[in-house]
């Protein structure tokens, strides 16, 4: 009889024992299936932060307007910049224009534009007109160019010109006609002038420093146009044509134009990338600009533009032919955006 009671307490002490290792099983397992469901949660939730992350990046993705317009000897570095910067921000819209250096200032003195390329400084007359109109115009420098006299490959009688026979060329109050009313060796043949037109800042230039401000010829034997590709093709099909314009668009042309040396009085020098950051190349080698206008830089896709450009131009300008600035001097204009648009 006591042995039966022994053994049904031993029964009774395995089972409690067997429950109570039942129940810590229980225990861990739900435990364990507790932080995993934790460990969902927490990845569900960096998941979701990511996304919000990545929705947020592409809402902040630049957009709108950068409006351009100005010079077409500026034209070639702008094109090459606005096409690679929209490669990057494909969700700008950049307008580029070229009405000429003066063209772009009468929009820009309005604040019709943001950008105004220009191949000659801002005169104090647009400048006026830009301050009347509550406009601040600020300037940047891109490049050097060399203003370039040329002719068509096909004429083989001249190489170089004094800036004496330019003057009887251009100028109005002369009345030299033909090529031998220049130099008597060379042919009875009518000069045909391609100029860029009056709203053109390397018209102003040439104007300037070639002819002393005294009016050009103008007539049948004349072409004006603010569009230095046209004057490129009038002048290569002609072998007794003569015109000007930037370095760029002689150098993307030299199987057809042949650039003529400038004597100055010390020997006749041919632009050249050496020549022009040099000096040399005188009177005609002169910087090229952009002009911002100051309130624009408060839209962030112009004050994005405006850097790229910067960082930028040397190597776009080199890449159609002008002549990059020292790297320290984009720097400078950098800084000085920075502290214009308050960065």
């Amino acid at each position: 009889m006591k042995s039966m009671k022994l053994l049904a307490l031993a029964a009774l002490f395995i089972l409690t024992i067997g429950l109570l290792a039942a129940c810590g099983t229980e225990n861990e397992t739900g435990q364990a299936d507790e932080n995993q469901e934790t460990d969902q949660t927490d990845e569900g939730t960096n998941a979701s932060e990511e996304n919000t992350e990545e929705n947020t990046e592409e809402t902040e993705e630049l957009s709108g307007e950068v409006l351009i317009d100005g010079s077409s000897t500026v034209f070639p570095i702008m094109e090459g910049l606005t096409y690679e910067y929209n490669q990057e921000n494909p969700s700008v819209e950049l307008s580029l224009n070229s009405s000429g250096s003066g063209g772009g200032f009468k929009k820009s003195t309005v604040g019709e534009i943001d950008l105004s390329n220009a191949s000659r400084p801002i005169k104090e007359e647009e400048i006026a007109i830009a301050e009347e109109n509550g406009i601040e115009l600020h300037e940047l420098e891109l490049a050097y160019d060399g203003l370039s006299v040329v002719v068509s490959q096909q004429n083989e009688f001249v190489e170089n010109l004094t800036v004496d026979q330019l003057k009887k060329i251009f100028l109005a109050d002369n009345d030299a006609t033909q090529w031998s009313d220049i130099n008597p060796e060379w042919p009875e043949e009518t000069i045909t002038i391609y100029s860029p037109g009056h709203d053109s800042g390397t018209f102003d230039y040439f104007n300037e420093v070639i002819l002393e401000e005294n009016p050009m010829k103008e007539g049948e034997n004349v072409t004006l146009s603010e569009d230095d590709n046209l004057l490129v093709q009038g002048i290569q099909n002609d072998p007794y044509a003569i015109g000007y314009f930037g370095y760029a668009y002689y150098a993307e042309n030299q199987d057809t134009l042949k650039v003529l040396g400038i004597d100055e009085g010390n020997g006749a020098i041919k632009p050249s990338g050496e020549t022009i950051q040099d000096g040399s190349y005188s009177p005609l080698s002169r910087p090229i600009f952009t002009y911002v206008n100051v309130a624009s830089l408060e839209k962030p896709q112009v004050y994005d533009f405006v850097e790229f450009t910067l960082n930028n131009a040397g190597s776009a300008a080199e890449h159609v032919g002008y002549v990059a600035l020292p790297d320290e001097k984009y720097q400078e204009q950098l800084d000085k955006i920075n502290e214009l648009a308050g960065k």
